[in-house]
């Protein structure tokens, strides 16, 4: 099985490819240039592994949540080229991705991971790790004020993503928090690790019926006006 996994919900872009196990990522930081690195990028992927497009057995994205561009261009650019190959397509929380990408490098669970979502609120979500690659969800992906949060394990000592900025409040909820894990991104790498078992086991859909998680019911609303 061959899968591609596109990612640029935050200020990185990265795609990977999944060949039954083996992941070969491209990752780099781009800010407000996800639209014009992406299509390069898979373009060069797929060239250093030798492969078309044709070849690929299924399509995975980070779905959200992130910044609304971000996720939309992630969404758009897995469903053209699914559309282009018939190929099938599965979205990947990019809390999960992120947590996944923080336990490689020697994180602790479980594991608080969290996005700042601006308007002073934060996308937040704790994991566990379950095996090599996956995790599992302990508190779900959503949307939640710094100064009114869920609640949250109190086991939880360490914590990633650029919702770090919300530190102090975070800390105030969970006292044991006193470790955070920088450069806490999504990567394409962790969305194909996590897709490759939904794949397996046939929960990928048309590329018609890829749908962004933006957890802001008010920022749908404006875009849709």
């Amino acid at each position: 099985m061959k899968l591609i996994g596109i990612e640029t919900a935050t200020d990185s872009c990265s795609v990977a490819l999944w060949q039954n196990g083996t992941v070969l990522e491209h990752f780099e930081m781009a800010p407000r240039r996800q639209t014009e690195r992406v299509l390069p990028m898979v373009a060069a992927l797929l060239a250093d592994a030798g492969l078309t497009p044709a070849q690929l057995d299924g399509v995975a994205f980070g779905r959200g949540p992130g910044a609304f561009t971000g996720v939309r261009v992630a969404v758009a650019v897995a469903q053209g080229l699914a559309f282009s190959i018939d190929r099938p397509v599965l979205g990947i929380s990019t809390l999960a991705s992120a947590a996944l990408a923080a336990f490689d490098r020697g994180a602790q669970g479980p594991l608080l991971t969290a996005f700042d979502a601006r308007m002073n609120e934060l996308y937040l979500a704790v994991y566990e790790q379950q095996g090599s690659d996956g995790v599992h969800a302990l508190v779900a992906d959503c949307l939640a004020s710094p100064t009114t949060l869920p609640p949250l394990p109190a086991q939880v000592q360490m914590g990633t993503g650029s919702g770090e900025v919300h530190r102090e409040a975070l800390q105030r909820a969970l006292p044991g928090l006193q470790q955070w894990l920088p450069d806490g991104y999504p990567r394409a790498a962790t969305i194909v690790r996590l897709a490759a078992p939904g794949f397996a086991a046939g929960e990928g859909v048309a590329a018609a019926q890829a749908r962004p998680v933006y957890l802001r019911d008010q920022v749908i609303q404006g875009a849709r006006q």
